[in-house]
């Protein structure tokens, strides 16, 4: 029998689109509903409006004065929420705040019982600062979801695991040396490939030394490598007992994306999803949120995010469960 699984799908997430030629449109999100208005398994799935986060939720992460800026570059529509790779548009506030309260309203649902995993395509904006945008992303959703379930929820064993290409810098570093927060973040060799941080001898500080891990791969990197360096980090995962687990499933490191220099299939996506869904059955009573995060080649997202959805199924669809 197939697993509870929410999907956000809301015309409002589509609002999250930097201005051509940004390789970050609303048309990754629209390709992504346009391949489930397809999918065989579509009547599984539980469709779920998303909603605007508030100030206070925003603010959990945030500083006042950043999102003071974002509000005031949202009206106006010109220059910049960080040094360049991130600019305003009319509505960018609004359009943010939907990625925010998208993902915490699955988490809401996951801890009341209504489904047991969701995902939210927009969520996973993983390099937003507390203040300051970062990598295309504006609020982090990510951080702000991990902060959530531990203070409302009172979780203190949260998993959170990153395949974006890019290293989740903007979570890495503002959880570094908090205990009940583990890190798996796996991603393409900061040398070579933004933010430029995300290395192995990165495992945390103070409290939180040993509940970091760092993996990087080398430019080229296929399914094989990714899978032989996610199956070495299962032993850290398990030992981490999870009572949540936070899955951030960028789709960027597939070949053929136009920013990063990995070579994927969706058998990566399969295989994390299939395993980390599994882990929260076994040890999260199920709870599990995945995030779309990156990927710049519409096609990649859509067959990358279907097979993560496939795999929360858990009805045997994904081929490696």
């Amino acid at each position: 029998m197939a697993c509870k699984v929410g999907v956000v799908k809301d015309e409002h997430l589509l609002a999250y689109s930097f201005p051509s030629p940004h390789p970050l449109t609303g048309r990754r999100i629209q390709a992504f509903y346009s391949a489930l208005d397809g999918y065989p398994y579509r009547n599984e799935l539980i469709e779920v409006k998303g909603r605007r986060a508030d100030d206070e939720e925003l603010l959990s992460f945030h500083t006042r004065s950043y999102l003071e800026l974002v509000k005031t570059k949202s009206l106006t529509g010109e220059g910049y929420l960080d040094y360049g790779d991130t600019p305003a548009f009319k509505g960018v506030y609004e359009a943010a705040s939907y990625s925010v309260g998208s993902t915490l309203m699955l988490a809401d649902m996951i801890m009341e019982g209504t489904i047991e995993h969701g995902f939210n395509p927009l969520g996973g904006l993983h390099h937003a600062k507390a203040s300051s945008a970062s990598g295309f992303c504006v609020f982090n959703d990510a951080a702000i979801l991990i902060k959530y379930l531990h203070s409302k929820f009172h979780l203190n064993r949260i998993l959170y695991v990153d395949i974006d290409a890019h290293h989740g810098d903007g979570v890495f570093y503002a959880f570094e040396d908090v205990p009940w927060l583990s890190i798996i973040d796996i991603h393409e060799d900061g040398r070579y490939l933004y933010p430029g941080t995300g290395f192995p001898d990165e495992e945390g500080k103070g409290e939180g030394l040993g509940k970091k891990l760092n993996v990087t791969l080398p430019p080229g990197s296929g399914d094989s490598e990714f899978e032989i360096a996610f199956m070495k980090t299962m032993d850290f995962a398990e030992q981490s007992d999870p009572e949540f687990v936070v899955m951030q499933a960028g789709a960027d490191g597939l070949h053929g994306d136009p920013l990063t220099h990995l070579n994927y299939t969706a058998r990566t996506h399969r295989v994390a999803a299939s395993r980390l869904h599994r882990l929260a059955h076994d040890y999260a009573h199920g709870r599990m949120v995945a995030l779309g995060g990156g990927g710049y080649n519409i096609d990649n997202v859509a067959e990358a995010w279907l097979e993560v959805v496939t795999a929360m199924l858990g009805n045997k669809l994904s081929h490696g469960e």
